[in-house]
């Protein structure tokens, strides 16, 4: 009868890649899974979201400024440097809000990408 040969066991093999046991979001969203359309389809709602408060809050503003013109007939009878104030409000005082709105919303949308990127990478 031949000796039979020891055979040593050891633990399982680490050096390889190590795949997760589920299913990450990145791999939903690349491989367009329907779990990975309700990631996106929530970030586009998010971005929509922030773009329509945006617009609405300036155009709010522009939007009302004739009416107070209009309702504060003193404000109109007002001159600067020859220039009616209605025309010095909306020719200068537009433009700093437009810059100032598009920043902020420029902001909140990077921060919801961020808080995305981490919920997708977190698994």
């Amino acid at each position: 009868m031949a000796k039979q040969r020891r055979v040593v066991v050891t633990g399982p093999r680490t050096r390889g890649i190590r795949v997760p046991p589920y299913p990450t979001v990145t791999r939903d969203i690349d491989e367009q899974t329907e779990l990975g359309a309700v990631y996106l389809r929530s970030m586009m709602r998010v971005q929509l979201r922030h773009a329509l408060v945006t617009c609405g809050i300036v155009a709010a503003v522009v939007g009302l400024l004739p009416l107070v013109f209009a309702l504060v007939p003193a404000l109109s009878a007002i001159k600067a440097l020859g220039v009616p104030l209605p025309w010095l409000v909306l020719g200068l005082g537009v433009q700093p809000l437009w810059i100032g709105a598009a920043a902020q919303y420029v902001r909140r949308t990077e921060r919801a990408e961020r808080d995305f990127i981490d919920v997708v990478t977190r698994s």
